[in-house]
């Protein structure tokens, strides 16, 4: 399970700004540039979540999550999965800690050294730069549904754990719906979002966890 959290990790979001024009006129690119302009412009996003994920070609095996997540810039975070385990996954800005409740344990990381090596993680908080860091194309066999736009995005530079990122967005708001992201071992894994909320502050306190007492603490 560890493993598909850190996965997950690569999924921090963004937010809307209102379109102009007919989006169904856009190009893949341009596209991208309102998705990059919408993160640049964001300050805090909140979701729901319901993920799925695959392990790989080999093995079809699914793996279900839900819950809530939070980011807030520059660099707090907060993921609360709520089934099928309870696990909690939060940047305080300083420390990135892993909770997992089904082995009693906590893995703490500094924060900007994790944070810094997820390509999309600074994407999404708009740290990083669409068209930049990835290869734009349109999504190859979608079939165009009303409302909604979707890309394909290949890093430019070889990552570890991304080989192709899908994502669709509002086609009003730009505000991503879905993620789709393949591995270089062919797992795929999907994040669907809903109840979404944009630019509401956070109080700090919310990015910092106190695991249960008796909690074993990894310190990487």
């Amino acid at each position: 399970m560890k493993r598909l959290f850190f996965i997950v990790l690569l999924f921090c979001v963004c937010l809307l700004q209102p379109a102009a024009g007919q989006a169904d006129a856009l190009t893949p690119l341009e596209i991208a540039q309102r998705i990059q302009e919408t993160y640049e412009k964001t300050t805090s996003f909140k979701a729901d979540f319901l993920q799925t994920s695959s392990v790989s070609d080999m093995e079809r095996r699914q793996r279900r999550g839900s819950g809530t997540m939070v980011i807030q810039k520059p660099s707090l975070l907060r993921w609360d999965y709520v089934s099928p385990d309870k696990q909690v996954l939060v940047s305080d800005g300083k420390n990135f800690s892993l909770y997992f409740a089904a082995e009693n344990q906590m893995i703490v990381t500094p924060a900007k050294e994790y944070l810094q090596e997820d390509v999309t993680y600074n994407f999404f908080s708009g740290k990083g730069n669409l068209l930049q860091d990835f290869e734009v194309s349109a999504l190859p066999g979608e079939q165009p549904k009303q409302g909604t736009l979707a890309i394909m995005l290949v890093p430019k530079k070889t990552h570890a754990q991304v080989a192709t990122l899908n994502v669709w967005v509002d086609e009003g708001t730009f505000l991503v719906s879905r993620l789709e992201i393949h591995d270089h071992l062919g797992s795929i894994t999907n994040l669907m979002l809903f109840n979404t909320g944009v630019n509401k502050p956070v109080p700090a306190d919310y990015f910092h966890f106190t695991p249960p007492a008796g909690t074993e603490i990894i310190e990487q």
